[in-house]
């Protein structure tokens, strides 16, 4: 992706990509400390929300409070199921770009009612419904987006949440945006393979198999909404374990960060089936791999955005236009 081409800058998608490197620079860990209080007070955490405002900023961060091993209990729930539990001494975070999320919103006014003092906001805009309702809210620095397909709010909302867990593990992430923005700005302007797009163009499913931090369920669900394919998550090594039965010849699964002890039976099980397999990884595997930048611990923002890059590629060469899509809607259920 080249935004000095006009088949990319023409779009918001594309644009809002790139913002991306930026929205990771200038991000204020400072922002999450209010939220860090509470948890160290309440000792757990319920993060909320729907869609892409809760698969990845609430999914990489219990990955990364268990590999820490910080004592604060993290989980997270849609809001409908979450209304179900009984949420006293929870720090309760509610997740909504717009603020107007009917789901978030029932959950918010629930806590309200139950005279919760631990619940707070996080939107992309301010004097939402979201905010009057909430004890108190993080309105992210990245702005409204104009693509249906959210981006940069994802990475920024991913970074507020991954903070509140760094701070409680006494980590400084303050010293790794910089170094983390560079390499997503790489991830973003790799040249994808055309043998990767023709192979997609080829599936009537395109899987996306890795660990269960949310990156590749984000895909999944970007492939959606930006090449309008059929996708499907297979989490960790669930593509191991039965979906080679409906998988067709000629479908493609990616796989970001492939185990290495289970490279050969990768190989037996998709070669069985006969389907294509591209790695995402920082290393050359057996497989075709979009090589991308080592980040450490902060490594899922540099898949996704080769991710991202790989999409925007499929959907250029089938003449989308990735602003608009037929059905899906900005606000997927709106109050």
């Amino acid at each position: 992706m080249n935004l000095k081409e006009n088949k990319y800058a023409q779009y918001y998608l594309c644009r809002e990509m790139m913002d991306t490197v930026e929205v990771i620079r200038k991000f204020n860990p400072a922002t999450a400390d209010f939220i860090v209080d509470s948890a160290r007070k309440t000792g757990h955490i319920l993060f909320s929300g729907e869609g892409s405002s809760r698969i990845m900023p609430a999914k990489n961060a219990i990955r990364k409070a268990l590999r820490f091993g910080i004592p604060t209990f993290v989980h997270t729930e849609g809001s409908h199921q979450a209304c179900e539990y009984k949420l006293d001494g929870y720090t309760v975070l509610l997740d909504s770009n717009s603020g107007r999320t009917k789901e978030t919103l029932m959950l918010a006014k629930q806590l309200k009612a139950a005279g919760h003092k631990d619940f707070f906001g996080v939107t992309a805009n301010a004097g939402t419904p979201l905010e009057e309702v909430c004890e108190k809210t993080v309105v992210l620095s990245c702005g409204w987006e104009n693509a249906v397909a959210a981006t940069k709010s994802v990475v920024e909302q991913t970074l507020l949440f991954e903070t509140v867990i760094w701070k409680l593990a006494g980590k400084d992430i303050a010293k790794e945006l910089d170094a983390l923005a560079d390499k997503v700005e790489k991830a973003l302007t790799l040249a994808i393979p055309a043998e990767i797009v023709d192979w997609v163009r080829g599936a009537k499913t395109i899987y996306f198999a890795g660990m269960n931090d949310g990156v590749t369920e984000e895909l999944t669900l970007k492939t959606n909404e930006i090449t309008r394919r059929k996708s499907d998550f297979l989490e960790g090594t669930y593509a191991l374990h039965g979906p080679e039965e409906v998988m067709e010849d000629g479908d493609i699964v990616f796989v970001v960060n492939p185990i290495e002890s289970e490279y050969e039976k990768y190989q037996t099980v998709f070669g069985g089936a006969n389907v294509h397999v591209v790695a995402i990884d920082t290393k050359p595997t057996p497989f075709t791999t979009i090589i991308v930048p080592e980040a450490g611990d902060l490594q899922a923002y540099v898949y996704l955005a080769a991710g991202w890059n790989t999409l925007v590629e499929i959907a250029q060469a089938d003449g989308i236009n990735l602003d608009k899509p037929k059905r899906a809607r900005k606000v997927g259920n709106e109050m």
